[in-house]
């Protein structure tokens, strides 16, 4: 009776560990892309339950562990560079040049939170040369006007459905779009940015519709949006960030195939995964909030913030400006086969890299 009862558990970490390697964008199959943490602690547990309850006389209860830890490792084997055991893709600056530094806070405000304040705390607690919102609509505009001051070069674009944004700046902003790159109603916002040193950064912030059965059916959209930015960035000889909710985790397929399209390095590599999202419940969280920028610059901080009445952490980055120094490499590079897959799924949403601004 017990064997069986394991055998039914491990039919489910199969489908969960399997199911994901089927390339279908429905959500709930890319939606198993997420919770990777958690079907470790699963698989773990039932593992141990396994050596602790089974008789290993019988080649079944061998079969049933070794399937187990196979998973396991499998599931280990994608989160492993989010952690400190890796080696880090972006090297640490420790004394960073005041002029040559950006700083950026990420904050998925939540649309119904009416809790600006903890915002307006957490800009003037840490000071970031740029705050991107994302959620925001006109409520959050209007309640975030008092950063003018400070923050006179602003892109605004307060929407209803969960796709507002803002963007706000003590450094000049040029060159401003906002796009609607693949949906309609989901906006992104693309400029250039001048640091105290007269150096230019192009940015891109982001904030795609995820997969899910409230939003969007499949992920054909975020991908290709997704993909759209990657292939557009490459070309690109400026110091480039990408940023925002980008509603898929670190260390997806498509996430991953964005990095090697791009050639953009992520800071959080051999750190930590930094999760985001869920805020408000501590069993399901995986990081949502991105930030990935060139081989031009070293990081000098990351960490989460916590917004009060959000349902993400913000997340707080300082980057330092190097040009032609070694800053880090990155780890993943594109093959043909790479291309041709971020082909197919920018095609199959009629989107292109040159619908992506260049800023001038």
């Amino acid at each position: 009776m017990e064997l069986t009862i394991f055998w039914l558990a491990t039919a489910v970490t199969s489908v969960v560990t399997l199911l994901p390697l089927w390339q279908n964008p429905a959500w709930w199959v890319r939606g198993l892309d997420f919770p990777r943490l958690q079907f470790i602690s699963v698989i773990g547990v039932l593992s141990l339950l396994a050596l602790w309850r089974l008789d290993f006389d019988h080649v079944a209860s061998w079969s049933l562990l070794l399937l187990n830890l196979s998973y396991l490792a499998y599931h280990l084997w994608w989160i492993l560079p989010y952690t400190p055991l890796y080696p880090k893709e972006v090297k640490n600056d420790t004394q960073p040049p005041a002029h040559r530094t950006l700083t950026l806070l990420n904050a998925n405000v939540l649309a119904t939170n009416h809790h600006a304040d903890s915002l307006l705390s957490l800009v003037k607690q840490h000071q970031p040369d740029i705050l991107v919102t994302l959620e925001s609509n006109l409520w959050w505009q209007e309640q975030l006007s008092s950063l003018a001051a400070d923050y006179p070069y602003q892109i605004q674009c307060p929407l209803e459905n969960l796709y507002g944004m803002h963007v706000y700046s003590r450094l000049p902003l040029t060159d401003k779009k906002i796009c609607y790159l693949v949906e309609d109603d989901v906006p992104s916002m693309h400029c250039l940015i001048t640091l105290k040193s007269g150096d230019q950064v192009r940015a891109h912030f982001l904030h795609p519709a995820p997969p899910s059965p409230t939003e969007n059916d499949e992920s054909a959209p975020r991908d290709a949006e997704l993909l759209a930015v990657g292939k557009r960035v490459a070309e690109c000889e400026l110091p480039v960030i990408v940023a925002g909710d980008l509603n898929d985790v670190a260390w997806s397929p498509t996430t991953r195939l964005f990095r090697k399209i791009s050639g953009l390095l992520d800071p959080r590599i051999g750190r930590g995964m930094f999760n985001t999202f869920n805020a408000q419940h501590i069993f399901i969280r995986w990081p949502l909030d991105h930030l990935f920028h060139s081989h031009h610059f070293r990081l000098v901080g990351i960490k989460r913030l916590s917004l009060k009445g959000s349902d993400h952490f913000s997340l707080f980055t300082s980057l330092s400006l190097h040009l032609q120094q070694d800053n880090g490499r990155a780890q993943l590079h594109a093959n043909d086969a790479d291309k041709n897959l971020a082909e197919q799924k920018m095609a199959q949403e009629n989107v292109s890299k040159k619908e992506v601004p260049v800023p001038k």
